[in-house]
């Protein structure tokens, strides 16, 4: 059965809200969490919908298109596009704002410290977005972020509440916190390499990491380099996809010699799924050492004197 058919069985019915209802994956414990500096983490549809009830929530939408969100999204959801938090730099494409354009953007958008911040996107192809925001304000040290395990997409299949009015909130002043992602530069990676000290994990889907496609100027992944792509951390539930147990991906990426003993900096073509990678590592099994190469495949293809290796192997 084609997926649209089986998409439009599960929306139909008390049938379908059955399917869509699988068990809810455990999340942050407490309606609303208030442990001062944790660390990002995932959040279960069923969670948010209580805490929503229960008090304040800033909900982030950012999928890409902003007629979807037109359209409908969720109850108190703000839009944000994804491009809007990194800008071209110095003509590199898709480097990070500095710390006062953030602080601005957040303040507009309402953002503080008091409150949880939930993240959404599209779901499963476009998960990137949403750790890629909870990585930067986790740069900040925000204390509650959290990313909608699931996305706008299980939450639909679900037949949970979705509006079309905007919401309305007071601008804040976002906190003077200093900014300091959990990221590595160019200089930081050759380093590593040269000293035998980091684990490079590509991020990208194996096509590209073996330099069969890809839309930079050289095509291939960094010498070294191990490929784990970020969509195998997903598995599908009920016609979404959520991340798997904890301890299936522990054992797959330590598999790969992606352990928690090693000092991995994660990269892609720009930095988003290496977040992915970076949230699934030091968020949900708690790496101690995980960075991101912001710069990316698109800062090493350009650099001709850089090294590139070709095929599935390292």
């Amino acid at each position: 059965m084609k997926w649209r058919q089986l998409t439009a069985l599960c929306l139909l019915g008390s049938a379908a809200l059955a399917c869509a209802r699988s068990t809810s994956r455990p999340g942050p414990a407490g309606p609303l969490p208030e442990a001062a500096g944790r660390l990002p983490g995932i959040v279960s549809t069923e969670e948010l919908a209580r805490w929503q009830a229960e008090g304040r929530v800033d909900l982030l939408d950012v999928r890409t298109d902003v007629f979807t969100y037109l359209r409908d999204h969720l109850p108190g959801a703000t839009f944000l596009h994804p491009e809007t938090i990194r800008a071209s730099q110095g003509g590199l494409p898709t480097r990070l704002l500095d710390a006062a354009s953030y602080r601005t953007l957040f303040g507009r958008l309402g953002l503080s410290f008091d409150r949880p911040v939930v993240i959404y996107s599209a779901g499963e192809t476009h998960n990137i977005d949403a750790t890629f925001l909870a990585w930067v304000l986790a740069g900040f040290g925000h204390p509650r972020v959290y990313v909608l395990d699931g996305g706008y997409f299980k939450w639909q299949l679900e037949q949970r509440p979705v509006v079309q009015p905007y919401p309305r909130y007071e601008e804040t002043t976002f906190p003077d916190a200093p900014f300091r992602p959990e990221q590595a530069s160019l200089a930081e990676v050759q380093a590593g390499l040269r000293e035998g000290t980091v684990l490079l994990v590509d991020a990208r889907p194996p096509d590209q990491y073996a330099g069969e496609a890809g839309a930079q100027m050289r095509r291939g992944h960094i010498p070294g380099a191990v490929n784990h792509y970020w969509q195998g951390d997903l598995e599908r539930e009920g016609f979404g996809y959520v991340w798997k147990p904890a301890d299936r991906l522990r054992a797959e990426y330590a598999a790969q010699g992606i352990t928690p003993d090693r000092d991995i900096i994660a990269y892609c073509n720009s930095a988003t799924e290496a977040s992915h990678v970076h949230f699934t590592l030091r968020y949900l099994l708690g790496y101690p050492k995980v960075r991101v190469y912001v710069g990316s495949w698109t800062e090493w293809a350009e650099r001709g004197e850089l090294p590139v290796a070709r095929g599935a192997g390292r």
